[in-house]
């Protein structure tokens, strides 16, 4: 009889204020280590857990050490100093060697044992890209979570910024297209913007949130600012365009009223000394500036795309003898020692 496929899976853990919860979440994530069964009867283990220290200001980095200690699956990765959730979560990427990476937080609210959702989500759809979407408000305040709805839906119609609104923290990605995203990425480049590059397919998979654990967050609306900010800056050059786009509007828009004054001045309908030849030098002048603006954003735009290492393409194995071709449910079987309470 043939052996089943097990689908090998990375979790990503960035660990900023981790003291009082990360006991917890590797407590759920150990069944997990044994092997289960996603809802749709697929084979999967969690080969490691990478806990990413970024640095935070509790003593995280001491529940770290006795984690690994603890258990071989763990894997700790040092940060020399705090870079940030997104470069946390790629310097685990980087580090991380499984066919599938779960990135997750460290607070509690994502549950482990909708990995097996998420797996299925990409193999029923054939997706490289997966983002937990959570069926209950998320556990913030209202302002907050207004906020950022709204500023994910202005990312995705303005700024061109890909499927915005799933953009979650709590996702299954291909480990050949994350550990890419994370060798190539540059400075600041927000995550879920340079998975969009090269993902193919994304598909999402409905989670319940639970509270974030003991502990206040750690986004502050300034920080919550700069994150929408960092998403605008890297989601392309759409905004850019915005200045090409204006310049060239108001350059045609401003010629045909200088146009329009000429022929007015020549009827004697515009009787003021100089007033014509002002506003045409003005109109011509300013429609002028803000092409050159534009044509210059478009250059900007190529240099921006560069820096943040937004690539030509992106070279994978065949599909066909990846992970997404082994979709098939497992036969019924009995379930392995602690892997019931997993699926």
């Amino acid at each position: 009889m043939t052996e089943p496929y097990i689908h090998r899976i990375s979790v990503v853990i960035p660990v900023y204020q981790g003291e009082r919860t990360l006991d917890a979440v590797i407590e759920e994530l150990r069944p997990l280590t044994e092997g289960f069964r996603s809802p749709g009867g697929r084979a999967a283990q969690v080969g490691e857990v990478i806990l990413t220290y970024d640095r935070g200001p509790d003593r995280s980095d001491t529940v770290i050490r006795r984690l690994a200690e603890t258990h071989s699956w763990i894997v700790p990765v040092w940060l020399s100093r705090n870079f940030g959730q997104h470069a946390a979560t790629l310097a685990g990427m980087a580090s991380s060697g499984g066919e599938w990476i779960v990135t997750m937080d460290e607070d509690g609210q994502h549950d482990p044992r909708d990995i097996g959702g998420l797996l299925d989500a990409a193999l029923d759809a054939q997706a490289d890209l997966v983002y937990a979407n959570p069926v209950n408000r998320p556990p913030h305040g209202a302002v907050r979570n207004t906020a950022s709805r709204a500023s994910k839906r202005i990312l995705e119609t303005v700024f061109s910024g890909g499927r915005a609104t799933d953009f979650n923290s709590f996702r299954l990605v291909l480990g050949e297209i994350g550990r890419s995203v994370a060798a190539y990425a540059g400075h600041g480049v927000y995550l879920d913007v340079a998975l969009s590059w090269i993902a193919a397919r994304t598909a999402t998979a409905d989670v319940r949130l639970r509270q974030e654990g003991e502990r206040r967050s750690g986004y502050s609306y300034r920080r919550l600012f700069g994150h929408f900010w960092s998403m605008v800056l890297t989601s392309g050059t759409r905004g850019l365009r915005l200045v090409t786009y204006a310049g060239t509007t108001v350059f045609v828009a401003g010629l045909l009223y200088a146009i329009y004054l000429v022929i007015a001045r020549s009827a004697g309908v515009v009787q003021e000394p100089g007033w014509t030849s002002l506003m045409v030098v003005l109109l011509l002048g300013l429609g002028l500036v803000l092409m050159a603006l534009g044509i210059i954003a478009e250059y900007l735009g190529v240099a921006v795309s560069t820096a943040l290492g937004k690539p030509s393409y992106l070279i994978v194995r065949d599909p066909a003898t990846g992970p997404l071709a082994k979709a098939a449910p497992v036969a019924p079987a009995a379930p392995r020692d602690g892997s019931a309470a997993a699926s």
